[in-house]
């Protein structure tokens, strides 16, 4: 069977259409049409992914995003009718994986869906972040332990997303050198995403509120005016 995708959308129409699509691109697909039963559907189906339009009844997008990002790593494709560049931010600050904005075209929300699901699989080969089995990399206070798939600081375990842990990892690997916003899009967010740089900067400094003593300040990932980021663990 396909990849479970869970559709929460209150258009009826939308909602329809992309159920026929995602089935037919061999997709088990589940549907809720407000944020309560949103909620539900994906505590109750565990989809591999999930289509969140943010203007819900009753819970919305926004805050639907953030109690699933506190419960689950699942990747979310934010679905938005506003253009409004900081409502794309939010999202993502939140925890949204990727976003299409209304209206779309099917093929664009389609191939996003495939690199989505394609990144959530860790295959040795296919990307830099890849885990070495059973790696321990200690950089100062913090320790990567791959065979758990977590970041501790100070031995306390921290509560990173699957997108976060990604790109902390392959920054470890790249202690010391700068590294482009492309670059690490195309290593962590693969070579066939279709979003922005913004995308880096967004999980840079929401790492940095995790790891860094004085955020404001960063003193591990550094950034490198025109260049782009170097960590110094």
């Amino acid at each position: 069977m396909g990849a479970k995708v869970l559709i929460i959308e209150d258009d009826p129409t939308l909602q329809e259409t992309l159920e026929y699509n995602l089935v037919r691109q061999g997709y088990q697909v589940s549907k809720a049409s407000d944020g309560v039963s949103g909620l539900q559907a994906a505590r109750r189906e565990c989809p591999d992914l999930i289509l969140l339009d943010l203007m819900l009844p009753g819970l919305d997008g926004f805050e639907l995003c953030r109690r699933l990002r506190a419960e689950t790593n699942v990747p979310i494709l934010m679905l938005t009718a506003r253009a409004d560049q900081e409502d794309k931010v939010l999202g993502l600050e939140l925890g949204a994986d990727d976003y299409v904005t209304k209206p779309f075209q099917m093929r664009e929300l389609l191939a996003r869906v495939r690199a989505l699901l394609r990144r959530g699989r860790i295959v040795p080969g296919e990307s830099a972040e890849a885990e070495r089995p059973g790696e321990r990399l200690l950089l100062g206070d913090l320790l990567i332990d791959t065979a758990r798939g977590e970041v501790l600081l100070r031995d306390q375990p921290l509560a990173l997303t699957r997108k976060e842990y990604e790109l902390m990892l392959f920054l470890a690997h790249h202690k010391g050198r700068v590294l482009s916003r492309d670059l690490i899009l195309d290593r962590v967010w693969g070579w066939d995403y279709v979003g922005g740089s913004r995308t880096v900067d967004v999980h840079v400094r929401w790492l940095r509120q995790k790891i860094e003593p004085d955020p404001s300040q960063p003193r591990r990932i550094v950034t490198v005016r025109g260049m782009g980021y170097r960590f110094e663990g």
